[in-house]
């Protein structure tokens, strides 16, 4: 029988310890962490997130602001946005949601944010310290770094494991991928050209799927004591969130398991919040 790996716990754990690092660099130095979260048009799905964003942070005590901008904003007058945040003092996060419209070149508008306020992790230098396993201190994809969290709390130890990402997007898949890969495991990438995902996934011992669809991984697929994270989002026929993984089917076949809701999911906004917490400390040791 599978031990439940609690998102939701450890997400509220780990929002009072970014409550109390708020309230530290209030108290002994005056300073206040700062999110903006900037969206684009009026996508019902976005626009939900964001103010789940927004509430948690004014309840953690960061200074927060979503920008709502209409559909039809030209590609410059997004930059210059940008570029206002990036300048404000008040800010130390960035975020630009998605999805953007088609005339906005959502690259070149990731490269605008500054490094350093990049708190999705998305920039191409923070993409790349990733991948060299830089030394310095830089903000990681939430999502993957959420992941990390839910296996350093449940000890499981990466080094020296075989591990499949099953996905391989820039949000989820390459990211997580690259922390593994950082944290001593084997990784093997599998996607949509991958000949036969069960190949890899019978000899894995942790299993992280982000695919976005139904029945990605079953018992059949995976070996005795598995760990299994669920990234994945979908609605099945009975009109409930799910994730990738058949979770009943799985359940006494593993040694962990994510459930779909309540598992990554929550630790997606906590990892935000500790990030932007993270760069106002990173900010203030570098003397700025």
């Amino acid at each position: 029988m599978a031990t439940i790996i609690d998102g939701k716990a450890l997400a509220k754990k780990l929002n009072s310890q970014t409550s109390d690092r708020v309230k530290q660099l209030q108290d002994q130095h005056g300073i206040t962490p700062g999110l903006v979260v900037i969206i684009v048009g009026t996508d019902p799905a976005s626009q939900r997130y964001v103010r789940n964003k927004h509430r948690t942070a004014e309840r953690l005590g960061i200074y927060s602001i979503v920008r709502e901008l209409p559909d039809t904003i030209t590609q410059q007058e997004l930059l210059n946005v940008v570029q206002a945040y990036n300048q404000s003092p008040k800010i130390t996060g960035i975020l630009v949601q998605d999805p953007l419209p088609k005339q906005i070149n959502e690259k070149q508008i990731t490269r605008s944010i500054l490094p350093e306020k990049d708190v999705d992790g998305f920039h191409p230098i923070n993409v790349g310290k990733l991948y060299l396993n830089d030394s310095t201190k830089y903000p990681v994809a939430c999502t993957p770094k959420g992941v990390m969290t839910m296996f350093k709390e449940y000890n499981i130890d990466l080094k020296g494991k075989n591990t499949v990402m099953i996905g391989r997007s820039a949000i989820v898949g390459k990211p997580m991928a690259a922390l593994m890969l950082n944290a001593g495991a084997s990784v093997s990438i599998l996607h949509l050209l991958t000949k036969d995902i069960t190949e890899y996934t019978k000899n894995a011992d942790v299993i992280v799927s982000a695919t976005g669809s139904l029945h990605t991984v079953t018992k059949d697929d995976v070996k005795p004591g598995a760990v299994i994270i669920d990234v994945g989002q979908n609605i099945n026929e009975e009109g409930h969130l799910v994730g990738d993984t058949d979770y009943d089917d799985l359940f006494d076949k593993v040694s962990y398991i994510t459930p779909v809701p309540g598992g990554v999911g929550p630790m997606t906004i906590a990892t935000l919040m500790q990030q932007t917490v993270d760069l106002a400390e990173w900010s203030l040791e570098r003397g700025e």
